[in-house]
Formats: structure tokens, sequence, C-alpha cells
């Protein structure tokens, strides 16, 4: 909706989470909440949630790689929702999108071109 890409920071817990973005301005409400129905159409497509381990090499031609820390070995695991999304991540992660509930946004604010939503999976 922005095309700002990825969140630049996230902290994704199972009682609440928190992504970072940087925008031009803060959403409207309205932008809010076609956000919640978007991310909710998307869930409820049951889409399945796999894995795979490929080569860095491999890897920057599917995902962006540019959060990658230094450390991190030169095999990854990528994880893909669908044909919808995918990114290189150690996290733990369902096995379809139907098992994750519905997306409500919680609280949000804007502060110096970053915007910050607080979600959870209800």
């Amino acid at each position: 909706m922005f095309a700002c890409g990825r969140a630049v920071n996230a902290h994704i817990e199972s009682k609440k989470s928190k992504c970072d973005y940087l925008l031009d301005q803060c959403p409207s409400d309205e932008q809010v909440r076609l956000i919640v129905n978007q991310v909710n159409c998307v869930i409820n497509q049951h889409l399945n949630v796999s894995d795979e381990l490929m080569s860095r090499n491999d890897a920057m031609k599917v995902v962006d790689l540019s959060k990658l820390p230094a450390e991190a070995t030169q095999m990854l695991r990528v994880v893909r929702v669908g044909d919808y999304d995918a990114c290189a991540c150690i996290g733990q992660h369902v096995t379809n999108t139907s098992e994750i509930g519905q997306f409500e946004i919680i609280s949000h604010d804007f502060q110096e071109g970053k915007w910050r939503v607080r979600f959870r999976l209800v």
C-alpha cells in the first residue's frame, strides 16, 4: 500500500507484537482499517507455509538479505507463505495461515518518519 518495503524492525511475540515501517506520513484511520482487512484476507486464504534451506547466493535471488547478520551461515532457511511472501528466517512458523487467527492492530503511532504498529493475532 505504501511502497515502503518490509518492516525495518520487528518484535514478534505470542501475546502482542510490533513492527516499524518508514513512511512519509502516518496512515489514516481508513488506511489502517484497509491494512487490517487486507492482512486478514491473506490469512483467510489458508496459504501453506513451508521452508527450504538454500545457499546465500540462491536466497539473494528470492529474498532481501540486507538485514542478514554478518555471522549468519552460508546456508539459509527461506520461509514461504504460499506465493504471497518469502523471507529468510530462523523463527518458528505455522504450517498454514489458517492456524494463526485474525490480525488486529492494538495501537500505532508515527514519529520522525517511522510508523510503529502494535498488533496481535486473536
